[in-house]
């Protein structure tokens, strides 16, 4: 389980005892190749720019390095509580969650006081926050520029500066967002500046080395995009056999904690629908879910109370949910990174697990694209007749059916009202911005 390890212990680094305390609390030992390459950088007070595989420990690695910055270089004597020392950028809520979730883990004994602001909930609370002072302020770009707008706060005081899943945030349209926030902190000589992300394109290359300060390029198993631990297969099957090929594998294996992925709202509630009728219990995570509810079911997803999770490409990036033992591409994703992000979900951290996509007329056309990205073909399966279910019907089609779903009734049209987002298009689905 430990193979993914590298021979350098955290012990060897020179953290204060109150970040030693914090790392021993979330059970770190050896670095990973990320942490042991990136740590000796950033630690030495150089601008770091770094590649890695999803769920590899970039997190945990710029998230001490910023803490080891501001426990060792004292703030301004004029900084005022509403300045924050550090600001961590990320694309998605439920990454920024992620991160401030394990910054309080690290950063427990630390002192050192954590903000974070996110779109969708939680307006004027998060507002409030800046009054009592923040040293580590963690959100998404959208709320972050809402409050700097209004004068709540300011960057002038920032010691250091992280983007975290940067190729990401392009792709979500945030780069003028970026590049704004960017031009309101101290120059890149004054500031430790860290970019962290699954892949280092040419846009996010360029942008590091505009807003840095000749930042070191770090790229861990830059020829190996999937982990060698997900096991692959793809199955070719007509759209109408998708659902008996779900249901029917989901019966022959032990799935403890299984993400299906879609790629239309509409798909969403069909699958769960099914799900639900079939004696799986799930639940559907998309972009339409409200921020309380998203965080309650991930919360019984990770706890082990929902078998299964219904996902858009929301839940592809930014989540690590330990012990994910299956990850089923529903619907095959059109964007070869998305495929890897998907299958990230799976696998992390040295585990082991199975990524099987259902290739169906719809989506078969992204194979080509998706196997030259990840650099070897996809090993193809074959389903048996005993494999292949007689799903239960369910009472209602489209995901409006009693019983066991009554819970995500309310996100559901009145009946006969068109859905916006779900016409069935080939349109990936993609989170909203903040």
């Amino acid at each position: 389980m430990n193979d993914h390890l590298s021979d350098i212990s955290f012990s060897s680094f020179d953290f204060s005892d109150s970040l030693r305390q914090g790392i021993e609390d979330a059970g770190f030992s050896r670095c990973t190749p990320i942490q042991a390459a990136t740590l000796p950088l950033a630690l030495s007070g150089k601008d770091v720019a770094g590649q890695a595989q999803t769920g590899t420990g970039k997190t945990a690695a710029f998230l001490l390095a910023v803490m080891n910055r501001l426990l060792t270089v004292p703030a301004s004597p004029k900084r005022r509580p509403n300045q924050p020392r550090a600001v961590i950028l990320a694309p998605t809520r439920e990454l920024a969650i992620q991160i401030h979730k394990d910054a309080l883990l690290l950063g427990r004994h630390a002192g050192l006081t954590l903000g974070l602001v996110y779109g969708g909930t939680g307006y004027e609370a998060q507002r409030a926050m800046f009054e009592e002072g923040v040293d580590i302020l963690i959100g998404t770009p959208g709320r972050i520029i809402d409050y700097f707008r209004q004068g709540v706060f300011d960057l002038k005081a920032v010691q250091v500066a992280v983007l975290d899943e940067a190729d990401r945030m392009l792709d979500l349209g945030f780069i003028k967002d970026i590049r704004f926030l960017l031009r309101q902190l101290p120059k890149p000589e004054k500031r430790l500046s860290m970019l962290f992300s699954a892949t280092l394109s040419l846009r996010v290359t360029e942008l590091a080395y505009e807003h840095m300060n000749n930042p070191q390029l770090v790229k861990i198993e830059s020829d190996k995009v999937t982990a060698d631990n997900v096991s692959q297969i793809i199955y070719h099957t007509a759209s109408e056999e998708k659902i008996p090929a779900l249901i029917g594998l989901l019966k022959h294996m032990d799935p403890k904690r299984t993400i299906v992925f879609v790629n239309t709202k509409r798909a969403a509630d069909q699958v769960w629908a099914h799900l639900e009728s079939n004696g799986f219990k799930s639940a559907i995570l998309s972009g339409d879910v409200p921020q309380n509810k998203r965080m309650s079911l991930l919360a019984q997803f990770q706890q082990g109370e929902l078998p299964v999770l219904v996902a858009t490409d929301v839940a592809a990036r930014g989540l690590h949910i330990s012990e994910v033992s299956h990850v089923f591409n529903f619907d095959l994703p059109q964007d070869a990174e998305d495929y890897v992000h998907r299958i990230g979900r799976t696998a992390r951290a040295g585990a082991s697990g199975d990524a099987i996509s259902f290739a169906c007329e719809e989506y078969a056309f992204s194979i080509p694209e998706i196997e030259e990205y990840i650099g070897h073909k996809i090993p193809v399966g074959r389903l048996s007749g005993e494999v292949l279910a007689t799903p239960v019907t369910p009472a209602v089609a489209g995901g409006r059916h009693s019983g066991a779903g009554d819970r995500m009734r309310s996100r559901s049209a009145p009946s006969g009202q068109k859905r916006r987002g779900s016409s069935g298009s080939r349109q990936a689905h993609r989170p909203r911005k903040g």
